[in-house]
């Protein structure tokens, strides 16, 4: 290879300096649907993000455009915490799970928080009972906005620590 390939190779392969460094996992919260707390895994290797949900319902609304209802559950340690949700459904399409199962879901786009930054995402909605994550961010969300390390967590929305009080 050419020195003029090898440093445009080295350019090309650096980070931009403009983007921020998230870690494998973050705290997140989506103001809209009322979650002030939602730990999520970053993963580059789906390119859509998922939300888990129950009671999964689509309909058409009085207009005839379709909606979904759906409950969240966003702290997995407190099952009795739920958000009932209702969203106008973008479209539902097939989607590949890691296992190679394919599955229908129905898709949303609703704003994201993350320490300072807020963007919306489309999400698909699917049961993750069985997962250590209720939300997935998949590439399309972090693409030219972050940068991922994963050897590192909670970079930009750190978790709240609890604060006990001083014995004597």
């Amino acid at each position: 290879m050419t020195r003029a390939g090898v440093e445009y190779l080295h350019r090309v392969n650096q980070p931009s300096p403009s983007l921020d460094l998230l870690g494998w996992r973050e705290w997140f919260s989506i103001p809209e649907i009322g979650i002030s707390r939602i730990k999520a895994k970053i993963d580059t290797g789906a390119r859509t993000s998922c939300l888990h949900t129950c009671g999964l319902e689509v309909y058409r609304d009085g207009d005839g455009v379709g909606r979904v209802r759906f409950t969240v559950h966003p702290l997995p340690k407190r099952p009795s915490l739920t958000v009932e949700c209702d969203r106008p459904l973008v479209s539902s399409r097939l989607v590949r799970d890691s296992g190679g199962h394919e599955e229908e879901r129905p898709f949303i786009r609703i704003p994201v928080t993350m320490g300072h930054h807020t963007w919306e995402v489309e999400f698909s909605l699917t049961s993750r009972d069985n997962m250590k994550f209720r939300m997935l961010l998949g590439r399309t969300a972090v693409k030219g906005r972050f940068l991922v390390n994963p050897d590192l967590s909670y970079q930009i929305g750190k978790p709240l620590r609890r604060s006990r009080p001083i014995e004597a």
